[in-house]
């Protein structure tokens, strides 16, 4: 007879027994580390190069944006004033810059400024302020030499004339010849080449009112007023709406809009005026303080900066004229930037404080008060020495 089966008993538990360890230590995913999802969680490592790469982006765009705002704000601007000085809105035409034009390394620019900003003004179109203004690139020296408007000359086709009636002259007589600008500028250039021996590579012609228009937009310039009286200079001869009389102490200040254009027309011609008592001479020297004023004002920084520049551009371009290419503009505005101030010399034919003195008073056969050079009508030798060491 078989034996019963033992039923088997269940061991019994013991709580106080130590269990053998062979689990394995539970290492959280990549993606709980990173805090990615599973999905993500390889590609760990190029996630981050991927992060870098957006936040250089955001770098570049954040710089990149800015830029291409003013650059084209600076477009505009610069289009509207190639406008109305070139006739083109291409500002793109002045790159590359074309070299200037030179004579041994000089560049040689007539300047003459006329009162067509005032129609009512008579003789508006005779140019009262007539300057020489020469450039050496190589020295990084220049030099601005004053013309005095009642000097006595040989306008051909006219006969002798005071020197400020030549560009009227030449409007009229429609003059073109080889080697000159057309019309008055040329006859200008024609008659200053002959008698002072310079060649002028370009012209600018300048209307009053860019003194002003120009001024303004540099919120005032600095000058230094040097007059033969201790008080300064007073001119009277000024209405109202011009600002009224013309007062100014000798020494540096700054000066609005409004006195640099009187500062460029004084010539202490009214009762109790003083410190204007070369008159017309002191009135070109004052010409010259002021353009070295606006010199020192414009800047590249200035230029380019399109919050600024809008109403400088606009005031140059509707008030000039020149023959200066839009090619050649930033090329002659380095030049020009390049001449330290105290290396461009301010220069007139009759200068008291340096004296100078290379002209006489004239009376022409029709009674009119001109002048003429020392040496005689139509002897400009003593003068053209002047420009000869002027040139070295």
């Amino acid at each position: 007879m078989p034996k019963p089966r033992k039923r088997h008993q269940p061991k019994k538990f013991d709580v106080h027994r130590t269990l053998q360890s062979s689990e394995r230590k539970y290492k959280p995913p990549v993606s709980a580390e990173l805090n990615l999802p599973p999905d993500e969680a390889k590609s760990g490592r190029k996630k981050r190069r991927f992060t870098w790469k957006k936040a250089l982006l955001l770098v570049f765009v954040i710089i990149l944006i800015p830029l291409l705002y003013f650059g084209i704000w600076d477009y505009r601007n610069f289009s509207k004033a190639s406008q109305k000085m070139f006739g083109s809105s291409y500002i793109l035409a002045a790159l590359p810059p074309n070299n200037l034009k030179s004579q041994d390394g000089r560049t040689n620019v007539l300047m003459a400024g006329f009162s067509a900003d005032d129609p009512g003004h008579a003789g508006a179109k005779l140019t009262d302020s007539i300057m020489v203004m020469s450039l050496d690139k190589d020295s990084k020296t220049g030099y601005m030499l004053s013309i005095p408007r009642d000097l006595y000359v040989n306008i051909p086709g006219f006969g002798q004339a005071k020197i400020n009636e030549a560009y009227q002259d030449g409007e009229t007589a429609r003059f073109k010849e080889p080697g000159y600008a057309k019309g008055g500028m040329g006859m200008l250039e024609k008659v200053i080449s002959r008698d002072f021996g310079i060649k002028f590579d370009y012209y600018v012609l300048i209307n009053y009112g860019a003194v002003k228009d120009t001024v303004k937009a540099l919120h005032g310039i600095t000058v230094t007023i040097d007059s033969n009286d201790p008080r300064g200079i007073y001119d009277g001869n000024f209405k109202k709406i011009e600002g009224g009389p013309l007062r100014l102490k000798n020494g540096k200040q700054k000066i609005d809009a409004k006195t640099a254009l009187r500062l460029t027309r004084a010539r202490g011609s009214t009762y109790k005026s003083y410190g204007l008592s070369q008159s017309d001479f002191d009135r070109a020297k004052n010409q010259r303080t002021v353009i070295k004023g606006i010199k020192e004002k414009i800047t590249w920084q200035l230029l380019l900066d399109p919050r600024k520049n809008e109403p400088i551009l606009d005031a140059i371009a509707s008030n000039i004229k020149t023959d200066l290419g839009l090619n050649n503009i930033l090329p002659f505005y380095k030049l020009f930037n390049s001449v330290p101030d105290n290396q461009l010399k301010s220069v007139g034919l009759r200068d008291e404080k340096k004296k100078i003195n290379l002209l006489t008073s004239y009376r022409t056969p029709t009674g009119q008060s001109a002048l003429i050079p020392l040496g005689g009508v139509n002897d400009y030798s003593q003068i053209q020495d002047l420009v000869k060491r002027l040139n070295q």
